[in-house]
């Protein structure tokens, strides 16, 4: 690779990384990549697509729902041109403003999630706890004002960290190690004092993340309260039913995201493949996973796709 140190034609150029070791294999390392961007893309679609025209879905946990496959669709597809740039060896180069722009999307739309996921946990509780106040009190309009707050509040905390690291220096290497671009990795990179950066970050996750897994964990204790109060045994779990989709979606979430955090944090001298697997975990796996997990979970999701379909490929045979 040509010298990529500072200087004054380069500096606003970064090299990734992708898969260090294997560069001669990037191109078959690029069909595992293109099978999850597809399932996740196609995924996410049809559960949007499906919520949008069936009506008997215009209510609260199906726009949660979709709320849930838009964000994870903010976090994956930023990534996919760069991504596939680099597997197929047409460039590994990034400019500095794509950098940027492409990590504000991603951990943007990733505290987005988070607070989507509360916001899900709150619905869940309200559906159970108080299942004559659900449609009065999670209205479209207060459903729209929640989504628009939750990604209000992700942007405007992690304009700071923008800011400042559109100022700083990058005089040392500019090759990131990952595939694409995080600002864990960025400032590593740059030749200034970076405590701000480091600090701010660290709390965000802290108080953002924090918060919003504390209002899940809360949640699931007063409903658990108010399920241990329902006399059948059969209606317990039906009750508990509707909230395995939302668990096993916190799960996905936050696993891989502490996770990428602690590695980045306090394994610093494991191998480079360590944190790019955790990076890319961390980025796949929600946008995969989150639209097969509400399709085999949920009744009305799994006839929407089966209308979608087979009934939609029934009737073009018929005529």
């Amino acid at each position: 690779m040509a010298d990529v140190n500072a200087s004054s034609d380069l500096s606003t150029i970064f090299y990734l990384t992708g898969f260090p070791g294997y560069e001669e294999v990037h191109h078959w390392i690029s069909i595992p990549f293109c099978i999850l961007y597809l399932i996740g893309i196609l995924g996410n679609c049809i559960i949007l697509h499906i919520v949008r025209t069936d009506p008997s879905l215009h209510e609260p946990m199906y726009y949660f729902l979709a709320m849930l496959s838009l964000t994870d669709m903010g976090m994956s597809l930023p990534t996919l041109v760069s991504l596939f740039r680099l597997l197929w060896s047409i460039s590994k180069e990034i400019e500095f403003n794509t950098c940027v722009i492409q990590m504000f999307f991603i951990h943007t739309f990733s505290l987005t999630e988070s607070a989507v996921l509360l916001a899900m946990a709150f619905d869940r509780y309200i559906a159970i706890c108080y299942p004559l106040r659900y449609f009065t009190i999670l209205t479209p309009q207060r459903i729209a004002k929640i989504g628009a707050a939750a990604l209000l509040r992700s942007s405007l905390s992690l304009t700071p960290l923008m800011i400042r690291l559109a100022y700083f220096p990058f005089c040392r290497s500019h090759i990131l190690s990952h595939s694409y671009c995080l600002h864990q990795d960025m400032i590593h990179l740059a030749c200034a004092d970076i405590k701000f950066n480091v600090i701010y970050g660290l709390v965000l996750i802290i108080i953002l993340w924090g918060f919003d897994f504390l209002g899940i964990l809360v949640s699931y204790i007063f409903i658990l309260r108010s399920v241990l109060r329902i006399a059948s045994q059969k209606e317990r779990l039906k009750a508990l039913n509707t909230c395995a989709s939302h668990i096993c979606t916190v799960l996905i979430l936050y696993v891989p995201m502490i996770g990428l955090s602690l590695v980045h944090r306090f394994a610093k001298h494991a191998s480079p493949l360590v944190h790019i697997f955790m990076a890319h975990i961390y980025l796949l796996v929600p946008p995969v996973l989150n639209p097969i997990i509400y399709s085999v979970k949920t009744k009305q999701i799994r006839m929407g796709i089966i209308r979608l379909f087979v009934l939609k490929r029934i009737h073009s045979t018929r005529g």
